[in-house]
């Protein structure tokens, strides 16, 4: 059975910890710091980018990301946000993520989904996920 939540006092705790994991994500980004997005990761992850291209396991995202995160071509104006939680099972979740890259002559969009499990510690790593880019109109 699926948990649709988006506010519960039942889960607040770990919608918290979601989005703490979501604006950890946006920092690295905007930093474009590859160790400190890396370290969101369980070690077994999925990755798949807006282009496609599928990862599986932090050795090979972590490749990925050390070459293309710092070589980024957006000025650092980034964002993403929690937009829907969708808890699974207690401890994994479905997060749906707005994300917007920002300079003064473009926008563009994203809709990325990341699946998190809750870890023995209580961290939420990210274990799934589904980078889609939205086309403009």
């Amino acid at each position: 059975m699926f948990h649709m939540i988006t506010q519960s006092t039942a889960y607040a705790a770990d919608i918290e910890a979601v989005k703490q994991v979501v604006a950890t994500v946006e920092h690295s980004q905007q930093r474009k710091d590859p160790g400190r997005f890396l370290a969101l990761f369980h070690p077994d992850a999925v990755w798949t980018t807006a282009h496609g291209k599928v990862l599986i396991g932090l050795d090979a995202i972590s490749e990925f990301t050390r070459k293309v995160l710092p070589a980024g071509n957006w000025d650092g104006k980034v964002s993403y946000e929690v937009v829907h939680v969708l808890f699974i099972r207690p401890d994994v979740a479905a997060v749906k993520v707005r994300q917007r890259y920002l300079s003064p002559d473009d926008e563009s969009e994203g809709a990325p989904l990341y699946v998190m499990a809750k870890q023995d510690d209580g961290r939420w790593l990210l274990t799934a996920c589904q980078n889609t880019v939205v086309a403009a109109d």
